[in-house]
């Protein structure tokens, strides 16, 4: 098994939160960090990059960020609840809304202020929810393919992932989500190399841990009347909070999945920001271009909040 770990040499750190709004149980929250931290008791005062990963990655996507941009400022990246480190119960809500909630309390727990959102597929929806709950604490985004509105369509790939029975069974048994996203992601890179394939699906290596694949697939919405098109639509509408913030779009043009009319749409809901579009490049930004994207990052932490 090629050694990933040494491609992510970082501390782990783990959140409490209650399971659900009526219970006392809890699970935990994985996330890592590095640059500047407080000491216990002061307020944050340094900028903080907060980067929120999709669906079937985690944090590990983030390495070189965390590496490479903590000269510079405070840089945090999570694992959504069923994803990378953070605990896998079988029996959760697995619903973009509650895993808004959960980002969002990391960021007050946590007093996270000065806030660059670098945001990536559920990432997106995840994260522009987050920061709806807490506009005043998030200054910049960074925001690679991603959708932050009801979905258009559906591509055919993922739809089949959606297949009663027969979908859960492939995700869960077979992993062939994961699988199939470390070559159908790529269009620049021939493909991964073996430590970082590796990597990237470590935490998903049984049915137990591969519950929130199956779950972020199957939340996808369909209909208008369903809650998850419903919190998708409000996060729309809300990106209007943020249109004179600055925002980088970094975008790999040869995405099936989330297709350029994707950043058409967030360009006209977001007129100010500035697009960086990857022709070569697929669906894991990150992993095809990792310096364009920290170039971004850069990029945002020297302006001051109010410039776009």
């Amino acid at each position: 098994m090629p050694d990933w770990k040494a491609l992510y040499p970082f501390e782990s750190k783990f959140l409490e939160i209650p399971i659900s709004e009526t219970s006392a149980d809890k699970v935990r929250m994985h996330y890592v960090e590095m640059g500047p931290t407080p000491a216990a008791g002061e307020a944050a005062t340094e900028q903080t990059v907060l980067c929120v990963h999709g669906n079937p990655t985690w944090s590990f996507t983030y390495r070189e960020v965390l590496k490479q941009v903590s000269n510079q400022a405070r840089v945090i990246a999570v694992d959504h609840i069923g994803c990378g480190l953070s605990d896998k119960p079988q029996n959760y809500n697995y619903c973009l809304e509650q895993h808004v909630g959960n980002l969002a309390r990391l960021i007050e727990t946590l007093d996270l202020r000065r806030v660059t959102l670098l945001v990536h597929d559920w990432g997106g929806a995840i994260g522009f929810g987050a920061a709806l709950k807490h506009p005043a604490r998030i200054e910049k985004f960074v925001v690679l393919n991603t959708a932050a509105f009801p979905p258009p369509y559906v591509p055919w790939r993922i739809a089949a992932c959606r297949w009663p029975w027969i979908g859960n069974w492939g995700m869960r048994q077979l992993n062939l989500f994961a699988r199939a996203a470390l070559h159908m992601t790529l269009n620049r890179l021939p493909r991964l190399a073996p430590a970082v394939a590796a990597g990237l699906i470590a935490p998903y290596g049984n049915w137990h841990d591969r519950v929130a694949i199956a779950r972020f697939v199957q939340d996808i919405p369909s209909r208008k009347s369903q809650a998850t098109w419903q919190a998708l639509t409000h996060i729309e509408q809300g990106l209007a909070l943020f249109a004179d913030h600055p925002v980088r779009l970094v975008w790999g043009m040869k995405d099936w999945c989330f297709r350029p009319e994707c950043l058409e749409r967030l360009e006209e809901k977001l007129p100010h920001a500035k697009s960086q579009r990857l022709d070569d490049v697929g669906h894991y930004v990150m992993e095809e271009a990792p310096e364009e994207v920290i170039g971004a990052v850069r990029e945002v932490l020297e302006l001051g909040g109010d410039a776009v």
